[in-house]
C-alpha cells in the first residue's frame, strides 16, 4: 500500500503480483482485522481522492468495488453513465474490457481507477498470444504512455485514471509490456509475515466462543501458538482456522489443535491415543522383534515418548521425531521402523519407505516433490508429498540414505527444520505428524588403496568402539565428503548405532526362523520334524558367518534347508509326516535326508460293555428327597 500510494501520482497501470488472492491487512479500532485486495484497494484510492473505483473479473464484467462506498452525489449509475456504461451488470468478455480502459484513459473529470482481476487468465500464454490478445496489451501499453495526469483535490496533487492488473505473476503478461515500461510500476505483494499475523491473532483468539471468559495471560498464550503455528500460512488460513475452531468447539487454550486440524485435514490424533502402558512396555515389545540391540531399543523408545508427548525442542511444524539408525547390515535396522509403526499406530500400512539407492541422480529430487510447472509428470505430483498428504500419521523410511544425491539430501533440510515441504504444484505438504527415520551403512565397510572392499568394523570389537567408529564415520562423510554439515546438525543426537549380531543373539534368531519355516510348512499340509542332531548341524552352518547379520541366517536356512526340503517334499511319494535325520551338501548343493513317521495310533472305540460301565448311574449327583407323609 506504501508502495502504491508513493507512485500513483507519477504511473498510469500497476501490475500487482503474488499474494492477491488471500485477505489483506487493514487496521479497524482496537483491534486488526482483514479484507479483501479489491475491499482494501477501494479503500485506500478513495482515501486518495479517486471518485470511484471499478472493478472487472470475467464472470461479472465491469461494475463498482463497492457500491455502498461511493463517493456523495456520485451514484453508481451517474458514475457508469459517464463512462458510457449503463446499469450495474455490463456483461463480460475482452471486448468490454478494452472499450472499458480506453474510455477511462480519457475520461475527463475526478480520476477513475479499475481494478482487472485474473488478469493471467487474458491470454493462454503470455509468450505466444493470438492477434486478438497482441491487438488488446498493444492498446493497453499505448494507452499506458497516453494518459494524462490531472490535478486533484486541495493539495493539487496530479492523479491519473489508474489502471491496476492483478495477476498470478509478472510473467503472466506480456514482457513487452511489463519490462522497461516508464509508466507501468509492478508491485508483488508476500505472503504475510510473522508481524503481520501477530497483529491479527487478536482479532482471531478473540472471536472464539470463550474468549469473554479468558485472561489476559492465557489469550496471550493463544495469540503466541497461533502465531508460532500458522507459520508459511495466509491471512485466509487463520480466518478458516477460527471457522474450524467454532464450528469444531475448540476452546482458546487448544488453539493449536485447530490449527493441527486444518493443516493435516484429520480430527483424530493417533499420537494422543497410544496408551501408556503401550509405551511403558514398549522397549519389550520391540525385543520381541528386534534381538540383541539393546541400546538401540533404548534410544528409540526415548525418541517415541518425545513424540508421543509432544515435547523436547518440537516447535511450529517440526516432525514428530527423528530417528538416523546407522550400524552393519542385517542387524533390524528396517525391522526396528515396522515394529515402531506397528506400535504407535497398530497397522504397519502406516510405513511409507523410500530406498534411497532409487535417488542416485541428481534429477531424481523432482520424483520426491514432482515434476515442476511445464514439464512431463506435473499433474502427477511427488511420490513423498503425495504420500504423507494421504497419510498424515505415518512412519516415514528413508533407507540407505547415503546412497541417495546431495542435492536430494537437500530437500531434507526444510522437512527436518520446518516440518513442510512444497511440490511441484505449489501445494504445501506438512511432515508435523510424522516420524521420519533414517538408515545408513556409513562406517562399516569401505574401500582400500586398491579398491576393494574391505570390513571398517568387525563383530571381534565391543559396541562402544563399533559405535564411536560409526559416528565418527557419519560426521566425516557429511561435513567432508558432501560439505553440508547442516544436514548433519538437523539431526542433532538422534543417532542410534546397532550393534553386530553376536553368537547368542544369533541362535535365537535360528530358532525363531527354524520354527517359522516348520510352522509354514504344517500350514501347507506337510508335517516335518527335525532331528536333533540335523538340528544341530544345520545351526552351525547358518551362524558361523554373522557378517551379513541376521539377514544372512536367514538367506543361509533358505539356501541349505528350504531349498531341499521343498525338493525333498515334492519327490517324495508316501504322503504322511516327516523327520529330517539328516543335512548334507555336495557339488550340486544342499540335500536333506528323510523319513516317515508313523502317525499316533487313533483312540479305540470302547466297547459297550465299557461304555455301559463308565455311563453314570441315573440320577447321579442329584440331591436325594426324603419323603413326607
Amino acid at each position: 500500500m506504501r508502495d502504491l500510494r508513493r507512485f500513483l501520482p507519477l504511473k498510469s497501470q500497476f501490475l500487482l503480483t503474488g499474494n492477491v488472492r488471500d485477505l489483506q491487512f487493514r487496521a479497524t479500532g482496537r483491534f486488526a482485522s482483514s479484507a479483501t485486495l479489491e475491499q482494501s484497494l477501494a479503500a485506500m484510492l478513495r482515501d486518495m481522492g479517486y471518485a470511484a473505483v471499478l472493478s472487472y473479473d470475467p464472470l461479472r464484467g465491469v461494475a463498482l468495488a463497492d457500491a455502498r462506498e461511493t463517493t456523495p452525489g456520485r451514484p453508481s449509475s451517474a458514475i457508469l453513465s459517464s463512462l458510457g456504461l449503463q446499469g450495474a451488470d455490463l456483461g463480460v468478455g475482452p471486448d468490454l474490457l478494452r472499450a472499458v480502459l480506453r474510455r477511462l484513459t480519457f475520461h475527463d473529470g475526478p480520476p477513475l481507477a479499475l481494478l482487472v482481476h485474473f488478469a493471467s487468465r487474458l491470454s493462454l500464454r503470455a509468450d505466444v498470444q493470438t492477434a486478438e490478445e497482441h491487438a488488446f496489451f498493444t492498446e493497453a501499453l499505448v494507452l499506458s504512455h497516453k494518459a494524462v495526469a490531472r490535478p486533484v483535490g486541495p493539495d493539487r496533487a496530479p492523479r491519473f485514471n489508474v489502471a491496476l492488473w492483478i495477476a498470478d505473476k509478472e510473467g503472466d503478461l506480456p514482457d513487452w509490456l511489463v519490462v522497461n515500461n516508464p509508466r507501468l510500476r509492478h508491485i508483488p505483494i508476500p505472503p504475510p509475515d510473522r508481524v503481520l499475523r501477530r497483529m491479527i491473532a487478536p482479532s482471531v483468539i478473540r472471536s472464539l466462543p470463550d474468549a469473554q471468559g479468558q485472561t489476559p495471560e492465557a489469550l496471550g498464550q493463544a495469540e503466541d501458538a497461533l502465531v508460532d503455528g500458522s507459520e508459511g500460512m495466509l491471512l485466509t488460513d487463520l480466518n478458516a482456522i477460527a471457522l474450524l475452531a467454532r464450528s469444531e468447539g475448540v476452546g482458546v487454550a487448544a488453539i493449536s489443535e485447530a490449527v493441527r486440524r486444518y493443516k493435516v485435514g484429520a480430527t483424530d490424533d493417533p499420537w494422543r491415543k497410544i496408551e501408556r502402558r503401550t509405551v511403558v512396555e514398549g522397549e519389550k515389545r520391540l525385543a520381541e522383534r528386534v534381538l540383541g540391540q539393546p541400546h538401540a531399543l533404548r534410544h528409540m523408545m526415548d525418541v517415541v515418548k518425545r513424540a508421543a508427548l509432544g515435547v523436547g525442542g518440537r516447535s511450529g511444524d517440526r516432525p514428530r521425531g527423528v530417528a538416523f539408525l546407522a550400524g552393519p547390515t542385517g542387524v533390524g535396522k528396517t525391522e526396528l521402523a515396522k515394529a515402531v509403526t506397528r506400535m504407535i499406530f497398530g497397522d504397519e500400512s502406516a510405513y511409507i519407505r523410500f530406498d534411497m539407492s532409487e535417488f542416485s541422480a541428481e534429477h531424481s529430487a523432482q520424483r520426491l516433490i514432482g515434476a515442476p510447472p511445464g514439464y512431463v509428470g506435473y499433474d502427477v505430483g511427488g511420490e513423498l508429498t503425495n504420500a504423507v498428504r494421504e497419510r498424515p500419521f505415518s512412519v516415514v523410511l528413508f533407507d540407505e540414505i547415503e546412497k541417495a544425491h546431495p542435492r536430494v539430501l537437500d530437500k531434507f533440510l526444510q522437512v527436518l527444520d520446518d516440518g513442510v515441504l512444497t511440490s511441484g504444484r505449489g501445494d504445501r505438504v506438512y511432515f508435523s505428524e510424522t516420524l521420519i527415520v533414517f538408515t545408513s551403512n556409513l562406517g562399516v565397510s569401505g574401500q582400500d588403496a586398491e579398491g576393494r572392499r574391505r570390513a571398517l568394523v568387525s563383530p571381534d570389537q565391543p559396541y562402544e568402539a563399533i559405535r564411536a567408529h560409526v559416528r565418527g564415520a557419519i560426521e566425516d562423510y557429511f561435513t567432508l565428503t558432501l560439505n553440508r554439515p547442516e544436514i548433519l546438525n538437523r539431526f542433532g543426537e538422534n543417532f542410534i548405532v546397532f550393534d553386530f549380531i553376536r553368537p547368542e543373539i544369533a541362535s535365537r534368531i535360528f530358532d525363531m526362523l527354524l520354527a517359522r519355516v516348520l510352522l509354514e510348512t504344517r500350514a501347507a499340509g506337510h508335517s516335518v520334524q527335525i532331528a536333533p542332531g540335523a538340528r544341530v548341524a544345520l545351526k552351525a552352518l547358518c551362524t558361523a558367518d554373522l557378517s551379513q547379520g541376521g539377514r544372512g541366517v536367514r538367506n543361509r536356512i533358505e539356501a541349505h534347508l528350504v531349498n531341499p526340503l521343498a525338493r525333498a517334499l515334492f519327490a517324495r511319494e508316501q504322503p504322511g509326516p516327516v523327520r529330517i535325520v539328516d543335512v548334507h551338501w555336495d557339488e550340486v548343493g544342499a540335500h536333506v535326508t528323510l523319513e516317515g513317521v508313523e502317525p499316533p495310533a487313533a483312540p479305540r472305540p470302547p466297547a459297550p460293555e465299557e461304555e455301559a460301565a463308565s455311563a453314570p448311574a441315573p440320577f447321579a449327583g442329584l440331591p436325594r428327597i426324603q419323603p413326607r407323609f
